[in-house]
């Protein structure tokens, strides 16, 4: 799927980049003139290298991942030209290695982009693309992430509830046995008095 995903990528940059030209000619007749000899052509080779990058960082073994993603961050520090920075943005943009970070690769691309005359229309349109799939993903993960926080929540406000009912009827049980154990005692004091009368009126009616 990513080879495809670059596959098309690089597609749209072609289009992309001969659209401009075709764009900011005279309008097109019914029969397509050849363009001048000395208009430049759609050229991919200056984005291929980053391509082919971003392929091995998603494909490649961990060791060798590891590697090209450290010379590719070094070289964007040591040497920060543009290319060089554009490769570390795209690097952090790939997913399946362990130096993929898409938040510092929005950022970075966007800085690349805010500056849009210091980089080839083929950079151009490749960091325009990856940055919208960044985004994309970034959205993604913070769906996720909040349905996995409102599963636990949800069970937690369910635990709480059940909780709070338990506490109740155990606080309506502790009231009715004590309400129980009141209405017992007074049964035991009246039993107690009349039993009381019962023995005076007995022992008074034997009294010579």
């Amino acid at each position: 799927m990513r080879r495809s995903r670059l596959r098309y990528a690089a597609s749209v940059l072609a289009i992309g980049v001969a659209g401009c030209g075709v764009l900011g000619g005279a309008p097109a007749t019914l029969k397509t003139a050849p363009p001048p000899a000395d208009r430049p052509q759609a050229d991919l080779s200056a984005i291929t290298p980053a391509l082919e990058l971003m392929r091995a960082l998603h494909s490649g073994d961990p060791a060798r991942q590891a590697e090209l993603f450290q010379s590719t961050k070094d070289a964007a520090a040591l040497t920060p030209t543009t290319s060089n920075k554009l490769r570390y943005a795209l690097a952090l943009a790939t997913p399946g290695h362990v130096g993929s970070d898409p938040v510092a690769a929005q950022r970075q691309l966007a800085e690349l982009l805010a500056t849009p005359e210091t980089l080839l229309s083929v950079e151009r349109l490749l960091a325009m693309v990856e940055l919208q799939e960044v985004d994309q993903r970034l959205i993604l993960q913070e769906e996720n992430k909040q349905l996995r926080e409102e599963a636990p929540r949800e069970s937690r406000e369910k635990l709480s509830a059940l909780n709070r009912r338990l506490t109740a009827e155990s606080d309506e049980n502790a009231r009715l046995r004590k309400a129980l154990d009141e209405a017992q005692a007074k049964l035991e004091a009246v039993t107690h008095i009349e039993r009381s009368i019962n023995d005076r009126g007995t022992n008074g009616s034997h009294t010579p």
